[in-house]
This record gives structure tokens, C-alpha cells and sequence, in this order.
């Protein structure tokens, strides 16, 4: 069949236009531009790169951001100290932890610090819950990004079987919960899961989230398949053998250049829809 490639740079792009020109307007409404603050513990060099990176797309917006940045031997106590200052200050409209933190640290209740309001990376177990329940809240960003993705190429949701291959709380979860908020059925797998290929035939979408190098063979996946590959390993491959899928979809992303732009595009969208309901 011959897949179409999903392009995630220039869906992204469009939002952050749009998210330019609103962040203007906020301005001339408000007299002040939406803050985001970045919070980053240690020393990964992947971590730093991710941080300038959004930091240099915030500005591009024409938003503020406030950086903070913490030894690698911080106790979680005294990141949590951090961010609930963060959290009470009134000129900080949303919060990133950049994760992951150091192993040492109580990574959950450093997120749980968050205050659900300035929760715009959707990491909070309230988010969660509002993704799960419909209610109005912020999404993961990644998941949220895979949302806007299907949305962009207007495929329909009802009704079909998505595939998570991955179930982390920040990622494969909730984008499961995204997708069944659409009335797909949904299933879970995971690195226990018997005959992940066999379960992978059946999708009507595939979500591969797991970290796992080329884990989800081309040959796995059904004719006409939309595939959204979330993984991002050392060498640009993602978790799908991109080849071998791409002869079978109708539509997959590549890596990079497919989920990964929209991750930081959803993360401005929803730090400007934190400062407007603030």
C-alpha cells in the first residue's frame, strides 16, 4: 500500500503560529505575557538539550519562561520546596519538571507538588483523572499531541481498536484514555503481554510507546493501520520498524519529525489556556 507520512513538524508549526498570535493578543489584553517554568535536576545531557529546546520555543511565542535549574544531589524535599514555591507564585502561569529526575528523588510527589492548575506538561495524577473522565484539565503532552495528530489528518476514532504498546503514566495511560474518550476500544500491552504481534494485527491504530528500539515489527501491522510511533532511541529510531510498517499503514509518523514536535506544542498551547484561566 505505501504509507503517507504523518508530519508532525508542520502540524506543530500551525499551533505554534496560532499560539503566537493568541499569546499577542493576550498581551494587549493583559499588559503580560504568559510565564512557563522549567525546573531541571542534574546534569543529563539529553535533559539540558530538552529544556533549551522548549525554552527557545517559548520565547519564539512570545511567552517568558523562568528557569530553574538544581544539583544533581537534590533531596526530594527540597524539590519539593522548590516547585510549591513555584506553584504559589503568582507570576508563573505553568510548571515543567523535566523529567526523568535523578534516581534518588521521589519523582511522583515532586509532579503531586505541581499545582493543578499550572499543570501544563499533564503529569499530575489529577490531570490524569481529568483525561480519564473527560473533565477539563491538561493533557500529557505527548498523548495530547497524538490526539491533535489524528485530529489534523482527520482520522475517525469511533469505533476502532487503538493498541498501546506501553503503559507508562505520562504516555502510554493516558493516551489510552485520550483515544477511549473518542469511543475507540482500546487496548493495553505491555512487556509482560503474551503475543504483542498478535494483538498489534488486530489495530485499527497503533500507538507504540515502550522505549523499546524497532520493538513493533512491519509485519505486525494490519493493511491500512494508522501508526503513531512515540519511541525516540539513540540513532533517531523510534519503536516501530519504520520500513517494514510503512509498506503495510495508511498513515505513520516518522522519528523524528512526527510525535516529537507536537510534545512542546501542546506544552505552549496549554501554558497560554493556564495564564487565560488564571
Amino acid at each position: 500500500m505505501g504509507a503517507q507520512a504523518i508530519d508532525g513538524a508542520a502540524v506543530a508549526a500551525k499551533l505554534q503560529e496560532r499560539v503566537s498570535e493568541e499569546t499577542a493578543q493576550f498581551f494587549d489584553e493583559r499588559g503580560r505575557r504568559p510565564c512557563l517554568a522549567t525546573v531541571l535536576v542534574g546534569e543529563d545531557p539529553a535533559s539540558h538539550t530538552y529544556v533549551r529546546m522548549k525554552r527557545r520555543r517559548t520565547a519564539k511565542v512570545g511567552m517568558e519562561s523562568r528557569h530553574i535549574e538544581l544539583p544533581a544531589d537534590t533531596t526530594t524535599t527540597e524539590l519539593l520546596a522548590t516547585i510549591e514555591k513555584l506553584s504559589a507564585d503568582p507570576g508563573i502561569d505553568g510548571i515543567l519538571l523535566q523529567h526523568p529526575v535523578p534516581q534518588h528523588i521521589d519523582e511522583r510527589a515532586a509532579f503531586e507538588a505541581i499545582t493543578p492548575s499550572k499543570d501544563v506538561d499533564g503529569v499530575t495524577m489529577r490531570s490524569f483523572a481529568a483525561m480519564a473522565f473527560g473533565e477539563p484539565g491538561f493533557h500529557s503532552c505527548t498523548p495530547g499531541g497524538i490526539l491533535r495528530l489524528l485530529d489534523a489528518y482527520e482520522v475517525e476514532l469511533a469505533g476502532k481498536h487503538a493498541v498501546i504498546v506501553g503503559r507508562s503514566p505520562i504516555l502510554g495511560k493516558p493516551v489510552g484514555m485520550l483515544l477511549l474518550s473518542r469511543d475507540a476500544t482500546v487496548t493495553y500491552c505491555h512487556s509482560r503481554t503474551s503475543d504483542l504481534a498478535d494483538h498489534v494485527r488486530r489495530a485499527d491504530v497503533v500507538v507504540a510507546a515502550a522505549g523499546s528500539p524497532e520493538l513493533v515489527r512491519g509485519e505486525w501491522i494490519k493493511e491500512g493501520a494508522v501508526v503513531l510511533d512515540a519511541g525516540y532511541n539513540p540513532g533517531n529510531v523510534g519503536d516501530v520498524d519504520y520500513i517494514g510498517a510503512a509498506e503495510r499503514a495508511s498513515l505513520i509518523t516518522p522519528v523524528p519529525g512526527g510525535v516529537g514536535p507536537m510534545t512542546i506544542a501542546v506544552l505552549l498551547e496549554q501554558t497560554l489556556v493556564a495564564a487565560r484561566r488564571r
